[in-house]
């Protein structure tokens, strides 16, 4: 960790805040989310369908608006939306904590999820911007705080939610809060290069997105890529289910889950720069972006295998099918978006041209928001579809199928030269 933040002190210290920031972000996020579902059902008595309608009009709202955020950020500067997101955030989970009307939550999640809109293509263009060449390795150290915001996050909400759920949403909310004061007075204004800004200004947007869409590399890209959300989602939803389908809802239950967890942001934390360092030095990034996905797909190959043994009832036997082919995929998960995060991020950035890059980010988490969302839908129809079939090894079969699938995608991409840096694009004159 001391070499990590050694590399931090070698960036500007816009980078630097920057990368704090995440870790920020996500440390007052994650110390609210997991817990709000639990608060919604039992604390306020909630059904289970509006339950699912709050936290599903949080998704909506962020993944639907990324575009106008990432759009927003493009045109007014970088530094006005990541503070108008964490303002807003501030609000919504200050508000979560002290409502209990349905109209008043559903108003509170749809702001939490405006507010990661705002400020999640902002922060990305503003570091692609500032690290310059550098950008493959900033993006490898952006990866070790943003997921050491997801680790300890969790840890911190359960201590808070022990006292009270609102104590959690309260102190979540100052965090935001306190993020806001720290980037009005020490982030630096930011935005695109003057002449590229002049001339976004005067290009409409609608004209804007129409240039975007019909950057066909960008979107061949983007397709390929959400195989790789979609994988790497599994740790939230395949593997505590199959943890808890083998071992049962007990403590080891939640003991084998809570591993997945930490096994996933220790190794990034740890290893993040170390991996990108090596791949860099021998691949280039479609290589090294096919590689991997690939491991991804691979990742679900232990509990493919693990279908083949003997069905246990009891003892330290059954506990170790509960826990360690599960735990392997998310170790293999976390290895392959190690290879690939920071080549993706460098990626959107050469194939927009350096030009609306916060806009390209934009549409480019939308694009994987929704692919996320159908990709759950079929590995959760996969799941029940196997049970109900006797037929375990078809969900993983289908995951290893989805990742060879999109690295297969992503090394025709790069061997047709399209994951290159786009030839500059003559410009309209304006009147």
């Amino acid at each position: 960790m001391k070499g990590t933040l050694a590399q931090v002190r070698t960036y500007e210290r816009s980078v630097q805040l920057l990368m704090v920031n995440q870790f920020t972000i996500n440390l007052g996020f994650y110390m609210l989310m997991p817990y709000l579902a639990a608060h919604l059902s039992g604390t306020l008595g909630l059904a289970g369908w509006v339950v699912g309608l709050v936290l599903g009009v949080r998704n909506f709202s962020q993944q639907g608006m990324f575009l106008v955020g990432g759009t927003l950020a493009d045109r007014f500067g970088y530094k006005p939306l990541i503070v108008a997101g964490c303002v807003l955030r501030t609000l919504g989970f200050a508000t979560l904590g002290l409502v209990d009307s349905l109209a008043a939550l559903i108003a509170a999640s749809a702001a939490t999820g405006l507010a990661g809109a705002l400020f999640n293509p902002a922060v990305r263009a503003y570091l692609a911007a500032d690290a310059r060449e550098r950008r493959v390795e900033a993006f490898a150290l952006f990866n070790v705080f943003y997921q050491a915001g997801i680790l300890l996050g969790p840890l911190v909400g359960m201590v808070l939610t022990g006292v009270d759920f609102r104590v959690t949403c309260l102190v979540s909310a100052g965090i935001f809060a306190l993020l806001s004061i720290v980037q009005i007075r020490a982030l630096p204004t930011r935005r695109a290069d003057d002449s590229k800004a002049k001339e976004n200004d005067r290009e409409g947007v609608l004209a804007q997105w129409r240039g975007i869409l019909a950057n066909r590399p960008f979107l061949l890209f983007s397709g390929a890529m959400i195989g790789s959300y979609v994988l790497t989602f599994q740790v939230y939803l395949a593997l505590p289910l199959e943890v808890r389908r083998v071992g049962g809802d007990g403590e080891f239950g939640t003991a084998a889950v809570a591993g997945l967890f930490a096994v996933s942001g220790l190794s990034t934390i740890l290893g993040q720069t170390r991996v990108t360092a090596w791949c860099k030095a021998r691949y280039e990034p479609g290589q090294a972006l096919t590689r991997g996905l690939a491991a991804m797909g691979l990742a679900f190959v232990p509990l493919l295998l693990s279908t083949a043994l003997p069905a246990l009832d009891s003892g330290v036997g059954l506990w170790l099918l509960a826990a360690v082919p599960p735990t392997l995929a998310a170790l293999l998960l976390a290895v392959g978006t190690m290879i690939a995060y920071p080549f993706e991020m460098d990626t959107i950035v050469r194939l927009c041209g350096d030009r609306l890059v916060a806009t390209h980010y934009g549409l480019y988490n939308t694009i994987c928001g929704i692919g996320i969302t159908l990709g759950n839908l079929l590995t959760g129809a996969a799941l029940d579809a196997a049970r109900e079939a006797g037929m375990p090894a078809l969900p993983w079969i289908s995951l290893c199928a989805l990742g060879l699938a999109c690295a297969a995608a992503l090394y025709a991409l790069h061997r047709t030269g399209r994951l290159a840096t786009p030839a500059p694009q003559p410009q309209p004159a304006v009147a």
